[in-house]
């Protein structure tokens, strides 16, 4: 049995899903956070939330890296830790750290972080010649509107290290730019009240499918586990609506999306864990888009799980106690697994979300959830503003995207303003 550090989490379907993993594995973890809060206020009531089911929960600052490798030197001393990890982005960097500074298995840190900051990556591909859309860095308004023009609309305008697509936004003039390039200026610090780097990242509008390729390295050699579609919505944004596994894709498709995603990895030099590149795929070939070192989110790797048996955040702590996961598939019977996700139509404060009662009904549903009565919403600008998903398998072919979607698309979001009004 080991015994994990788990620094930080999502507090979205990972949370769960990797503390599930390392129970299951028959291994035991302490989690280390700096908010206990954080968590706890995303946990319904009346449930008791998964990453509380660890042997030991530990308050410290986690954002300051080199008091907090000091820190858990000690609690090493007396826990004996066997690993340390994060399913958060913002501290992939730092769980490399401490687990090298531990002398504990792990990827190299500057590979992670090349890796996590979108600039870096864009810099580490151009440098190993692979192909991708023309960028720029900029930092001020004055840089980014020159480099703007010198690139040519329309672009993509992102920050160099946020997630969830926030505040990534197309742009077709100057116009567009200036506002997105505002919206971004004004978001100082990320969720975990870190400073942002304050740097604009802009690039080529690349056209075409997106797509994931899920992999697992292990010892400089990548395991390509399979290609997951991707749909859009939210336009000028770029918000997740929905993913099937497998990719409905031609062979040769498939096999190219995974050659860029390896050859990615290989630039940005992740030669230890199990990670997770988007990619277009353009007219002119695919395209990675970027790199994230670590379990996809948005439980794309559930999706693997009911139709590989792979399970990737069982192979994300393996990995990281030193040992070898298994990325052998298995015929599980499910040919393809899809979840399709409910965006809000506009902001307000949801009273109901009807249509949930059709779900029992069909036995391809495997999974759902809606937000309940009360809860605030912003726009769709993100993949922070689901209101609700739909998971569906088929077991005999690729169904299951159109299967979700129709079930998200017969949900009906109801405001409580809209009641107010119709009692007015």
């Amino acid at each position: 049995m080991g015994h994990l550090l788990v620094i930080e989490s999502w507090v979205g379907a990972m949370s769960a899903l990797l503390p599930r993993a390392i129970r299951e594995d028959g291994h035991r973890f302490t989690f280390l956070t700096r908010d206990l809060h954080h968590y706890l206020r995303a946990t319904p009531p009346g449930e008791v939330h998964p990453l509380l089911a660890a042997d030991n929960v530990v308050t410290a600052e986690t954002n300051d890296p080199a008091a907090l490798a000091a820190h858990v030197a000690r609690l090493h001393t007396a826990l004996r830790f066997d690993g340390v990890l994060t399913s958060c982005d913002y501290y992939l960097h730092t769980a490399a750290e401490v687990a090298a500074h531990l002398g504990l298995p792990g990827p190299d840190p500057a590979a992670v972080r090349r890796a996590y900051r979108k600039d870096l990556a864009r810099e580490a591909m151009r440098r190993a010649g692979l192909p991708g859309p023309a960028f720029a860095v900029t930092d001020g308004w004055a840089d980014t509107l020159a480099a703007a023009e010198r690139l040519g609309f329309p672009l993509v305008a992102k920050p160099v290290d946020l997630c969830a697509g926030m505040y990534v936004r197309a742009v077709a003039d100057p116009t567009q730019l200036r506002s997105a390039y505002d919206a971004l200026a004004g978001f100082g610090v990320n969720a975990r009240r870190q400073p942002r780097v304050p740097l604009v990242l802009l690039e080529e509008l690349l056209t075409g499918p997106e797509v994931s390729v899920e992999t697992v390295t292990c010892d400089g050699v990548t395991t390509v586990v399979g290609v997951t579609d991707k749909s859009l919505a939210g336009a000028p944004a770029f918000v997740e609506s929905g993913h099937m596994f497998p990719a409905d894709l031609p062979a040769g498709d498939a096999r190219a999306a995974a050659d860029a995603a390896v050859a990615a990895l290989a630039a940005v030099g992740l030669t230890h864990g199990v990670a997770h590149t988007e990619l277009r795929l353009t007219p002119a070939g695919p395209r990675v888009v970027e790199v994230n070192p670590r379990p996809a989110g948005n439980q794309i790797t559930e999706l693997v799980r009911r139709v590989t048996g792979i399970d990737l955040p069982m192979a994300y702590a393996r990995l990281a106690l030193g040992e070898r996961p298994d990325t052998t598939p298995v015929d599980t019977g499910v040919r393809s697994a899809a979840i399709a996700f409910l965006l809000p139509p506009r902001a307000g404060t949801v009273d109901t979300i009807t249509g949930t009662d059709r779900l029992a009904d069909d036995g391809g549903v495997v999974d759902w959830a809606v937000r309940p009565a009360g809860h605030r919403t912003g726009d769709a600008s993100s993949n922070n503003s689901y209101l609700g998903h739909v998971m569906t398998v088929d077991t005999d072919g690729p169904g299951a995207r159109a299967r979700a979607e129709a079930h998200v698309a017969a949900l009906d979001v109801r405001y409580a303003d809209q009641l107010a009004g119709a009692a007015a």
